[in-house]
């Protein structure tokens, strides 16, 4: 099996934080994204993961080698490619087309799941969903009675079905996936200005390719701050019974911790109340401070502050009163 995951985009949504930082590599309970993604994947398949294939804009050499990391956490060869222009979701799969052999997961990496369901690796394809309120924001699904998909439809005006695409697909042919996106290419079919993976799934579904809703049950978005410190809640409170969320190095002096929280390597938390549903990165030091549903990252500082609802960066010194932050890396703040 091998997963290729598309993440050049810029994370406009997620400044300050994505100045300096990509985004799927922005921690959610003291791992990246990314990380997440691939782990939760791994989950549902019953054979090992071989590849992880990343497809990634210009984000230097520690961001290439933190995904080889990634990919070799779950057992698999990390691969890295680049997209030097945003012309679409299939362009940016094809970008790894030298990967695309065999079974293949595409994963968007701004996406993470839960779902208790087995991957059927004998289907044709499998598309990630979910059941939503209100369908008009997404591209949905319609089945008919043997569960099969017949239509794809992009963000419908007029009710047509509540199941979501959520970003993630499974392809039993690889080799054919790159064919049929390739196809789209050559021919320089778009839809929107844009070279679109939904084109490549109705062509393969006329063409007979029987595609399969694999349904999760929970969808969780980072595309915000507000949705990011979120699935940061709900990701500690799916982990909370792990060994490991406080490191043995942390030290803690006078500090009430209200699980579920992550807390790294060397953290220094003094006179203050943690949690509950806080992620703090390695090297952080929190003093005479409350703080709750919130992610600070390495290396900073919190003074004096009353927090919730937060995100603070990497590097960042923080020293004020009660509030809703959004600080991103390597800012000083004092109130």
């Amino acid at each position: 099996m091998r997963i290729i995951i598309p993440m050049a985009g810029m994370g406009k949504r997620m400044r300050p934080h994505t100045l300096t930082v990509p985004k799927p590599l922005i921690p959610i309970a003291g791992k990246p994204i990314v990380q997440r993604l691939v782990e939760d994947i791994a989950k549902v398949c019953d054979e090992p993961i071989e590849e992880v294939a990343f497809i990634i804009g210009d984000f230097g050499n520690k961001v290439e080698q933190d995904l080889k990391n990634i990919a070799q956490s779950v057992g698999a060869k990390g691969s890295i490619y680049h997209q030097e222009e945003a012309l679409g979701t299939a362009h940016a799969i094809l970008c790894a087309k030298d990967s695309m052999a065999g079974k293949v997961i595409v994963a968007f990496a701004d996406t993470l799941f839960k779902a208790d369901f087995k991957l059927d690796t004998n289907a044709d394809g499998t598309i990630w969903v979910q059941r939503v309120e209100d369908p008009r924001p997404y591209g949905v699904v319609k089945l008919n009675d043997n569960n099969e998909i017949t239509d794809f439809v992009e963000k419908p005006e007029e009710f047509v079905s509540d199941l979501a695409i959520i970003g993630i697909y499974y392809f039993r042919d690889g080799e054919y996936l790159r064919s049929e996106l390739q196809y789209l290419l050559d021919n320089d079919i778009k839809d929107k200005g844009e070279y679109q993976i939904t084109n490549a799934l109705e062509n393969m579904k006329n063409k007979g390719t029987k595609f399969t809703p694999g349904v999760i049950t929970e969808w969780l978005d980072c595309g915000n701050k507000n949705a990011t410190v979120y699935t940061n809640q709900r990701y500690l409170e799916y982990i909370k019974d792990e060994e490991g969320l406080v490191a043995p190095t942390a030290a803690l002096e006078n500090a009430v911790i209200i699980p579920p929280v992550y807390i790294g390597e060397n953290v220094k938390i003094q006179n203050s109340v943690v949690g509950p549903h806080v992620s703090i990165g390695d090297n952080t030091s929190v003093y005479n401070s409350v703080v709750s549903n919130s992610i600070i990252q390495k290396d900073s500082s919190l003074k004096n502050g009353n927090i919730a609802n937060s995100m603070l960066g990497n590097f960042v010194y923080y020293e004020g009163r009660q509030s809703d932050l959004s600080l991103g890396d390597f800012n000083t703040l004092t109130e």
